[in-house]
């Protein structure tokens, strides 16, 4: 990172107090890492909530120093940042506005987040009080104590029935799902607070981000359990659909990156590769665990995108970044992962 760079992240100094919302998760935790070592203070919070085993989170808490009680401070060498967690829901509204009058901060990394789009069908409301109600909180946290920067993380899945690849100018007014419409929500929000309060805003649009620690419920994760351990596979659709596989250090350098002031600007993280067919995928983690996949396909979901693709290029124009794990290394990563922690993965419910 320049010393221009570093010099904005916090007006004038060489490091930054930066919050990072949902730092179990696995975005989060990533972005935490990286900003730690790039010298950065993080404060993480994060409600550790049960959408998946909670084990995963705290492993991840532990890379960061956190113990499991999820109430400890890690304090890191003078080479690095210290990190700061507490156990908080941004969905808390008095809670957000306690720790922004406890802590100083100069930027938000917002992360916290009800993913998975066939789950926000069946609690839809969930997803709004997190991604769109949580978001608010924050930027009224943000407002009140003039904080000036966010990063905030939104999503793929909104660009359901455009033309690809899919650029930050296509229509993106007609959501396919509950999770889609809530982050939506949470883009207008920021626009606005943006608009009326100066607050300088980077929407990060992910796409099918996998790796180590993952998250459980998407098929990277369950596909490499369920094929070592035999168990079928369920795959929706004839496998001939694709994604843009991103890699969690890609995805989480561009998170860092976008720290950047840039106004108001939505900007695309996606692998920058053909996009793969899940068919292609199983071949993949076939090979790399050793073991055959048993294949039960389900009826393609109507809350699902067909295929994605990202156009990045504005990602490297604005942010100089760009991609540099390509899915067949990616994946042999997520796969050695799995086997040094299989003593206790193996037991994660997916």
């Amino acid at each position: 990172m320049s010393i221009e760079f570093r010099a904005y992240l916090c007006n004038g100094c060489a490091v930054q107090r930066i919050l990072v919302t949902g730092a179990a998760g696995f975005i989060g935790a990533r972005t935490s890492e990286m900003l730690l070592a790039d010298g950065h203070d993080v404060v993480g919070i994060d409600n550790l909530n049960d959408y998946y085993d909670v084990r995963l989170k705290e492993h991840r808490l532990e890379r960061l120093g956190v113990f499991e009680s999820g109430e400890s401070v890690a304090n890191r060498t003078s080479a690095h940042g210290t990190f700061v967690f507490e156990r908080i829901d941004i969905e808390d509204r008095a809670a957000v506005d306690r720790l922004f009058a406890n802590q100083h901060l100069d930027a938000v990394i917002n992360l916290a987040a009800r993913a998975g789009v066939r789950y926000s069908i069946e609690n839809p409301h969930v997803y709004f009080s997190t991604n769109t109600q949580g978001t608010l909180n924050l930027l009224e946290a943000m407002r009140l104590r003039g904080v000036r920067k966010l990063v905030l993380a939104s999503t793929s899945s909104l660009y359901a029935g455009a033309a690809m690849p899919f650029r930050e100018d296509a229509d993106t007014s007609r959501p396919l799902s509950p999770y889609a419409a809530s982050k939506l929500a949470a883009e207008a929000l920021a626009h606005t607070y943006h608009h009326l309060f100066e607050i300088d805003v980077s929407v990060v649009r992910y796409f099918t981000v996998y790796g180590p620690a993952g998250r459980p419920d998407m098929s990277p994760f369950r596909f490499v359990k369920w094929i070592d351990e035999g168990t079928p596979i369920r795959l929706y659709g004839d496998g001939t659909q694709t994604r843009d596989f991103t890699y969690i250090d890609d995805i989480a350098e561009g998170t860092r990156l976008a720290l950047k002031p840039v106004g108001y600007e939505v900007i695309n993280l996606g692998g920058g590769n053909e996009p793969m067919p899940m068919n292609r995928m199983i071949a993949l983690l076939e090979d790399y665990l050793g073991r055959r996949a048993n294949v039960a396909r389900e009826p393609f979901h109507a809350a699902d995108m067909r295929d994605t693709q990202a156009d990045i290029t504005k990602a490297g124009a604005l942010l100089g970044w760009k991609p540099r794990v390509l899915p067949e290394d990616g994946f042999r990563r997520t796969v050695q992962w799995y086997r040094e922690n299989q003593a206790w993965v193996g037991s994660l419910k997916v």
